[in-house]
């Protein structure tokens, strides 16, 4: 019907019976389009071909040596040094990255998803506290590759890299169970699988295993930010817990000071524990524990799985888990 170079918004409009604002809606990944006529403007932009991007259209390869990388908070350390991992591996190879922050909405994940698309991404990083149904539409219609760093995929559809949650979970539990019976876990919502699924699993696990009954007075739910875990201090205070493993960072920091403000030491009065060992435990006074994992690897072995993936390389292991450890500092004795 045409070449590849004369096809235009106007041909890509008319094929699929809709205005040209309609086609770069969908181009751009703009929510405002009912989902039939999305899906009806998609068929046509890849039935003709249709390329929005003009670099990728004079490419004959249709390659954009371009990698989205999905982050949910740019402002968070532990993402920021993941980042950096994906960013050092990405240039070894040539390629260049486009990073893009969900601020942790759901719906803003899932535009920030079809924006990279509609950029022509070779491939996507994507890094969030959970898969949602929507998004696992997104990433099963794209044929565009996906890696997952740092987030589960409990469905074990999309290569991932991680480290046993679960697991690092159970040990710091266990650990803080010689020597208290009231060990609270604070975590971001437990709708996210990483939190309700996995490390509340290690977490339970380890209780049981020290003959200690879980309650859920002693589960705390909130955001992940510092505000969230500083809001949480008076209600862990209140449930007679004496240790606390928290599963993020920023909450961790904002669940210590919080502590102080109520007149509270740590770890005389309350033992913390914290989880990704990102810069900012150090920060603070006394210096946080925490369960240690390698974050810049992270990326940098989940960017080496899109290479592969990118060159049409088999992958000799779709899940990686990559060792942790537990770094002890001044918040437990």
């Amino acid at each position: 019907m045409h070449t590849d170079d004369t096809i235009t918004i106007y041909d890509v409009a008319r094929e699929a019976g809709v205005s040209m604002a309609t086609v770069s809606r969908v181009v751009n990944g703009n929510q405002n389009v009912r989902e039939n006529t999305r899906q009806k403007v998609l068929e046509v932009i890849e039935r003709l071909d249709y390329r929005p991007n003009a670099v990728a259209r004079g490419l004959a390869s249709k390659k954009t040596t371009t990698v989205g990388v999905v982050i949910p908070n740019i402002s968070n350390a532990y993402f920021a040094l993941l980042a950096k991992g994906i960013d050092d591996i990405a240039e070894m190879y040539n390629y260049n990255i486009v990073l893009a922050s969900s601020d942790e909405n759901e719906d803003k994940e899932v535009n920030v998803v079809n924006t990279l698309f509609a950029k022509q991404v070779d491939g996507i990083i994507f890094m969030g506290h959970r898969l949602t149904d929507k998004l696992r539409a997104e990433f099963s219609r794209a044929r565009t590759p996906v890696v997952l760093a740092g987030t589960i995929d409990l469905e074990h559809q999309l290569p991932s890299v991680n480290i046993d949650y679960e697991k690092a979970v159970a040990e710091v539990v266990a650990d803080l169970a010689k020597n208290h019976h009231k060990i609270a876990f604070v975590s971001g919502p437990l709708s996210d699988d990483l939190n309700g699924k996995v490390r509340l699993s290690g977490y339970q696990s380890a209780l049981k295993a020290h003959g200690i009954d879980d309650t859920d007075q002693l589960i705390f739910e909130a955001g992940y930010r510092y505000e969230d875990g500083f809001d949480l201090a008076e209600r862990v205070l209140a449930s007679g817990a004496t240790a606390a493993y928290v599963a993020e960072d920023e909450l961790a920091v904002g669940l210590l000071n919080g502590l102080f403000a109520a007149g509270k030491s740590v770890p005389e009065d309350v033992e913390i524990i914290t989880s990704n060992d990102s810069e900012i435990v150090k920060y603070t006074r006394p210096n946080l524990s925490s369960i240690s994992q390698p974050i810049y690897d992270l990326g940098a072995v989940a960017m080496r799985m899109l290479t592969k993936i990118m060159d049409k390389e088999t992958l000799e292991q779709k899940e990686i888990i990559l060792n942790h450890g537990v770094t002890k500092r001044a918040s437990t004795t």
